[in-house]
């Protein structure tokens, strides 16, 4: 039977939140099976202009609990705001712009595509909160708003302290939203905007701090899909990171497209397994996180480029750019370690967040001890690299016999080497009749007086000469890459 798909103004209804039960429940449903429809409602809600005209009928409805002030010309912050604000209820708190449940709304902090946080307060226990509220957008598909409350009410079960915790999870509200800890911190994305590239003890600091969360999350079953520095907070007064947005992450995955690049809000940081579109594991946070160890030590991602269609087809197709050419005061070892994370086979990657956690803390030990030894691991042997030039080598000696003997090959099929014999004792004697190069001769030879070389044959040893000297120009500039590498 073939599959019916609902038309593009369903689809709208669907996510304007203007279509009956009976028709929100069937689509929902065929969304949960259909990723053409998936695909379809994604460009939808990612019009800036729905977007926006959403939010002009929420403000201009007077739906909002309190009047707040507006810029002269309303930036798509400002609507966002306004909007947030839209579903709150009143409150008497004059440093308060609205409740949300039993927690008095401060102000707006920020937004993303996949929510908005407020900062809030809690009477009862006297303590302040960020509050993220889904987005709109995806608060109005069924699948999404069921996938974020059951993924946020796993994250709630990881207790980590780098681990940004959920302290509790609502799902009655209009748009469901997570409530966490207020933290005075900044995101390591501010940080690398401001720094640029970081010390190498920050670097395997942080580094170490993001992989132990990954770890407790992967040992609950849950997958980040968003590791990036923008969503890394860094508590400067006690020197902790915490990782964030788990439960947005991967609610948004429930209805988009891993391939679009919007799951993780910048695709620099994507695996490529993920920007293809496939099922992800563990190892693609690896992955993620091997870029923003990157980033930290050079300031830069690993993959980039103008449009988001040209960053995917790097991380998949092309190698990234080695971390000592873009910063040269990052060690070779370090370079080393983040290239096994990078790599494009999953399977080929360092086998876990505990495994890469380990290998970070020994080489935070030998910055802050030089006499403790680097790990095995990340040491970049010069063993291969012996082997790579001695099989050049080799394969050096081995092509002059094969090149010389299909060039003289070649030179015969244009010209036939004769051979004259004649006995030196009597040079009067008639010449005898001539002889193949190659017929073998029953007697001695006492003479035999070879044909000048000709032009083509001479072209041919001139060609073999040609050939050598590239390959061997070639194995030098090998030792030549090899040693600058090898080099501290």
């Amino acid at each position: 039977m073939k599959t019916q798909h609902p038309s593009d103004d369903v689809l709208r209804l669907v996510l304007d939140e203007h279509a009956d039960a009976q028709t929100d429940e069937d689509v929902t449903s065929h969304l949960d099976d259909c990723e053409l429809c998936q695909n379809r409602i994604e460009r939808f809600a990612e019009s800036s202009h729905a977007i926006r005209e959403s939010l002009r009928r929420e403000t201009m409805s007077g739906s909002l609990a309190l009047d707040t002030p507006k810029l002269a010309e309303p930036s798509e912050t400002a609507w966002l705001a306004d909007f947030a604000v839209s579903f709150l209820q009143p409150t008497d708190q004059p440093d308060a712009i609205g409740k949300l449940g039993e927690f008095e709304v401060q102000s707006v902090i920020g937004h993303g595509g996949m929510g908005i946080v407020l900062k809030g307060f809690q009477p009862e226990l006297n303590r302040p909160v960020a509050i993220k509220v889904m987005s709109p957008h995806l608060a109005s598909i069924g699948t999404a708003r069921k996938r974020f409350l059951r993924e946020a009410q796993a994250t709630a079960a990881i207790v980590h302290p780098n681990v940004m915790p959920i302290l509790s999870v609502s799902e009655s509200a209009t748009l469901p939203y997570l409530v966490m800890p207020f933290v005075a911190c900044r995101t390591l994305q501010q940080r690398i905007d401001t720094e640029g590239p970081l010390p190498i003890t920050d670097v395997l600091r942080i580094g170490i701090q993001v992989a132990a969360a990954l770890a407790a999350a992967h040992r609950q079953g849950l997958v980040h899909r968003d590791v990036k520095p923008a969503n890394i907070l860094i508590e400067p007064a006690v020197d902790r990171t915490m990782l964030t947005d788990f439960g947005l992450a991967r609610a948004a995955d429930d209805v988009t497209v891993t391939r679009s690049g919007v799951i993780a809000g910048t695709p620099q940081y994507m695996s490529p397994e993920q920007a293809r579109g496939e099922s992800v594991d563990a190892r693609s946070d690896l992955f993620a996180l091997g870029c923003v160890l990157y980033a930290m030590a050079t300031g830069r991602p690993p993959f980039r480029s103008e449009t988001s269609y040209g960053i995917l087809r790097r991380i998949t197709d092309h190698p990234h750019r080695p971390m000592r050419e873009t910063q040269a005061s990052v060690p070779v070892w370090m370079e080393h370690l983040v290239d096994q994370l990078l790599r494009k086979d999953a399977r080929n990657r360092i086998s876990s967040a505990e495994e890469t956690q380990r290998l970070l803390e020994a080489c935070l030990a030998h910055v802050q001890q030089p006499s403790i030894p680097l790990p095995s691991e990340v040491m970049a042997s010069k063993r291969p690299h012996i082997r790579l030039t001695i099989l050049l080598t080799v394969l050096l000696l081995a092509s002059i016999p094969l090149v010389a003997t299909n060039v003289w090959n070649r030179s015969r099929t244009t010209h036939s080497t004769v051979v004259e014999t004649r006995p030196a004792s009597n040079p009067s004697s008639p010449k005898p009749e001539p002889v193949a190069s190659d017929f073998t001769f029953a007697g001695p030879v006492t003479e035999s007086v070879w044909d000048e070389p000709t032009k083509n044959e001479t072209t041919s040893f001139a060609e073999i000469d040609s050939q050598l000297e590239l390959i061997q120009k070639q194995i030098e500039s090998l030792q030549r890459s090899l040693e600058v590498k090898e080099s501290p």
